[in-house]
C-alpha cells in the first residue's frame, strides 16, 4: 500500500440517489443500503470526476494509504457490472422519481409514484424518500383491481409493495421494523386483497411496528376482486 489520492465519501450528507455512480467511469462505487460505497480502492483513480456530480456536496479527496489504481481490473470490474443481473432486474438503486413536496399535486402523465424501487424486497431503508414519509404498503394485485390506484393511495406516499403469500414474511417484518426505525414515518396506510393470505399485511405491520416502536398512525383498506373498496380499520 501507499499514500495517494482517492474519494472519500461523507455518509451522512449523501442521499443514496446515485449520480456519482454514473459518474465514476471506472465502477469504483457503488449503491449499498442507501449511500454511496467504495467498491475496492484498487478501482478508484483518485481524479475526481465524480466530485461535481453529487448534489450534496458529499464527495471530496483525501490522501490516505490504499491500494494502487489498478487500470485493468477497473475495466474487467466495469465489464462484469454491465452483465444482466441474475434476478432479472434492471436496477435497485433507490430513485426520486419526482420531488417529494410536489407529490400531492396531479402529474400529467397520470403516474403518482415518487419512488423507486417499490417491490418490498428491493427498497433499502435508507432510501431518501423513506424520511418524514407518508408509507403505502399495497399488495402486490391492489393496482390491478382498484381503477383509481394512483390519485386515491399513491398520491402524496411513498409506495412499497409486497405479497405475504409468496414471500418470506419474517423478511418484510425485518425490513418494515428497519424502515420505521430509520425514518420518521408520519403515517401508515395498508391496502390488501379480500383473500385471507393479503389480509396478512396489517399482522405484518403490526409486528415491525412492535420491534421497531413506532407509534404511526395506521389506516387499512380492503380491495374487493371485481374492485370495491372497504376501509376495514380506523387509525389507530
Amino acid at each position: 500500500m501507499a499514500v495517494r489520492k482517492i474519494i472519500k465519501i461523507d455518509e451522512s450528507r449523501c442521499d443514496g440517489c446515485g449520480k456519482c455512480v454514473d459518474a465514476c467511469a471506472e465502477g469504483a462505487i457503488e449503491i449499498r443500503d442507501g449511500k454511496a460505497k467504495i467498491v475496492k480502492d484498487m478501482f478508484c483513480d483518485g481524479f475526481g470526476a465524480c466530485l461535481g456530480e453529487c448534489p450534496q456536496g458529499a464527495l471530496t479527496i483525501e490522501e490516505r494509504e490504499a491500494d494502487p489504481f489498478d487500470e485493468e481490473a477497473a475495466k474487467r470490474h466495469v465489464e462484469e457490472s454491465r452483465a444482466p443481473p441474475s434476478c432479472g432486474c434492471p436496477s435497485a438503486v433507490p430513485m426520486l422519481l419526482r420531488p417529494l413536496e410536489a407529490a400531492s399535486t396531479p402529474t400529467e402523465d397520470g403516474s403518482e409514484l415518487v419512488n423507486w424501487p417499490i417491490q418490498m424486497g428491493l427498497v433499502s431503508p435508507n432510501a431518501p424518500y423513506f424520511r418524514g414519509a407518508r408509507l403505502l404498503l399495497a399488495g402486490d394485485c391492489t393496482a390491478f383491481s382498484f381503477a383509481s390506484m394512483h390519485p386515491s393511495f399513491i398520491r402524496g406516499r411513498t409506495t412499497v409493495i409486497g405479497c405475504p403469500k409468496l414471500d418470506d414474511n419474517q423478511e418484510y417484518v425485518e425490513k418494515l421494523s428497519a424502515i420505521l426505525g430509520a425514518n420518521d414515518i408520519k403515517d401508515i396506510t395498508i391496502l390488501h386483497m379480500e383473500v385471507p393470505c393479503c389480509g396478512q399485511l396489517r399482522r405484518l405491520v403490526k409486528e415491525a411496528m412492535g420491534k421497531a416502536g413506532s407509534s404511526a398512525p395506521i389506516t387499512s383498506y380492503t380491495i374487493g376482486r371485481t374492485g370495491a373498496l372497504v376501509k376495514d380499520q380506523g387509525k389507530k
